[in-house]
């Protein structure tokens, strides 16, 4: 039997594809959305994030947070998801795992330097955000999260390759000095990481081509 997971907001481009990877692995799939499930998955719960509760959450291996926002007013949202999402999990044995972004991979060997420090102001918001909802994640020992950041081009609508490379809290590049990944891939690397034996608990780790 696979393993047992949930994945909020699962409707987004995202949550879909991980959904659909993790189906085709045979795990029990429940997709978490706040209405009509556009998936694969089997089974759904239809709430709003922040409604959900510990017992709407209990028994699953691992919840996968997909959760995005764009609009400026709700930036914060990256964060006070992550922290409801963690509260309900608190003290539980379920993973929680964290679509997360690049911006706050480092530039440089003393960390004192990220790649949204190379971002116009314009682009930055999202970046710093999800950056902010990371550092309050790091002191969170009461919950087993992994937060997966993407490389600095992250591809929707890239092909699927069934090719990555996993790394740590540094930017890194292909030998030709691009960053980048698909979805499909992103999503094969989240799965991989559903089923690894020795899990990255609460780490940071990243994945790219």
């Amino acid at each position: 039997m696979g393993k047992r997971i949930a994945v909020v907001a699962a409707n987004g481009k995202a949550g879909r594809l991980i959904v659909e990877e993790a189906v085709g692995r045979g795990m029990d799939v429940t997709a978490v959305v706040r209405g009509e499930n556009r998936t694969s998955a089997p089974h759904t719960i239809i709430k709003d994030l922040y409604d959900l509760t510990a017992d709407d959450l209990a028994g699953f291996d691992v919840v996968v947070s997909a959760f995005g926002v764009f609009d400026p007013a709700k930036f914060d949202e990256y964060g006070t998801s992550l922290k409801h999402l963690a509260d309900i999990l608190s003290g539980t044995g379920t993973r929680l795992l964290v679509v997360g972004g690049a911006g706050s991979l480092y530039t440089n060997a003393g960390h004192t330097a990220q790649l949204s420090d190379t971002f116009p102001d314009e682009i930055k918001g999202v970046p710093l955000a999800m950056g902010k909802a990371l550092d309050a994640l790091r002191h969170r020992d009461d919950v087993h999260w992994t937060y997966i950041s993407p490389a600095g081009d992250f591809q929707a609508a890239g092909p699927r390759t069934g090719h990555y490379v996993l790394a740590g809290e540094d930017y890194t590049t292909d030998a030709d000095g691009k960053s980048a990944i698909s979805y499909a891939d992103y999503a094969i690397a989240m799965v991989d990481e559903v089923e690894a034996e020795r899990p990255h608990d609460r780490e940071r780790i990243s994945v790219r081509w």
